[in-house]
């Protein structure tokens, strides 16, 4: 079966509604984040008042010559549209379907002298899963049945978010919060967060799992700072305190406070960025996002270099996203996946699905459906054409 066209699209979601049962904002909407561009104290720390479009959402949905059609899901669209129109849909129609590995492999090699990271990377990934939604549709089988089947009868889950008592009410048994503190705060901003870990850990408890996410916002001699200071509150680990090109930084890092284990990846890009990291053994936790990092296929081999070293694979957002809920479930060493908590509290999460077939959590835990491809119920009509 070959590949009949490959299109850049967009979701035309619904606006969402006033919901009668909300109790106050999301913490998304009122919880400081601190982030890199922060050194900067003119740009806000509240996400949604940053200037511009964060990362626009994109999908590209790629049609066999039958019509059966497969979709896969990115963002920086304004950007990442042009690669996939201009570079990878001439390069990849006519070729057959399911070879993936093929596929992953020309688009690589393609974008080396333009940058296979960043946005060449964000947008192979889109269509890296596009052609496995529609793989798995044309052989009927959910992906997770491509990838070797289930290795567990749900996929165990972490809310991300400050609003852990929502979280708590809905179930969840482990949790992730957010990091208002860059390094160039001082001590001032060391002791607002060991006042916010320590408030968090007596929310849920001393046996709860709690992590907490510093979005690449430290530089090492802080990060040594805040591990230190946070060392009495047993976090399950410190995720992405550096940039992600510090690999120098990293190595200093675990080597300097090795008792909390890092996590890290969602900012890097391709197998050789973790193979760097795994092979300096300074991190505990792989966090490609399936999204950003090449794709499904990319995230395959990324598991692959982990699970070699003994380390776990959780992805970014694994959870909460169609190509990382089916890795989650087939992987044996992914032994939990995030999720990113949409709702204000009070607003059930059935009523506020990602997107339609997509399964909402249930006391902690998410199992996909056994549906053809990604199991999402799109139709013709849920997508328009990306502006030219």
């Amino acid at each position: 079966m070959k590949i009949k066209s490959i299109e850049v699209v967009r979701h035309q979601r619904p606006a969402p509604l006033e919901h009668p049962e909300k109790r106050r904002p999301s913490y998304i909407e009122t919880a400081p984040h601190a982030f890199p561009i922060n050194l900067h104290a003119e740009f806000p720390r509240i996400v949604a008042r940053l200037p511009g479009v964060i990362h626009p959402e994109f999908w590209v949905r790629i049609t066999a010559e039958d019509g059966t059609w497969g979709v896969g899901q990115g963002h920086w669209g304004d950007v990442c549209a042009v690669i996939v129109r201009n570079h990878y849909a001439p390069l990849l129609t006519g070729r057959d379907c399911f070879a993936h590995e093929m596929h992953n492999d020309l688009m690589w090699r393609y974008s080396q002298r333009f940058g296979a990271t960043g946005f060449a990377s964000v947008a192979r990934s889109a269509v890296d899963q596009a052609l496995w939604d529609l793989k798995g549709k044309l052989l009927g089988k959910p992906v997770y049945s491509l990838l070797g089947g289930p290795c567990r009868e749900a996929v165990e889950l972490y809310a991300t978010t400050d609003d852990l008592d929502w979280a708590m009410e809905l179930g969840f048994r482990a949790f992730k919060i957010s990091n208002p503190a860059h390094y160039t705060d001082g001590t001032e901003a060391l002791n607002r967060l060991e006042e916010k870990v320590a408030a968090a850990r007596e929310t849920v408890g001393p046996d709860a799992d709690l992590m907490i996410n510093p979005n690449m916002s430290y530089n090492v001699q802080f990060a040594i700072q805040v591990m230190e200071r946070l060392a009495p509150y047993r976090l399950r680990w410190l995720e992405e305190p550096l940039v992600p090109g510090d690999l120098e930084g990293h190595v200093e890092l675990k080597r300097a406070f090795p008792t909390i284990p890092l996590a890290t990846g969602e900012d890097h890009h391709s197998r050789q960025a973790f193979r760097q990291l795994v092979e300096r053994r300074c991190v505990d936790v792989l966090q490609p996002d399936l999204r950003w990092c090449g794709g499904l296929t990319e995230g395959l081999k990324i598991y692959a270099i982990g699970e070699a070293a003994g380390l776990p694979t959780v992805p970014h957002a694994g959870g909460s996203t169609p190509a990382g809920l089916h890795f989650s479930y087939a992987m044996p060493e992914s032994p939990i996946a995030e999720y990113w908590l949409p709702s204000a509290p009070g607003i059930p999460l059935e009523d506020v699905p990602p997107m339609p077939g997509y399964p909402a959590p249930k006391n902690g835990r998410i199992t996909p459906t056994d549906a053809p491809g990604f199991g999402l119920e799109f139709t013709d009509s849920d997508f328009a054409p990306w502006p030219s």
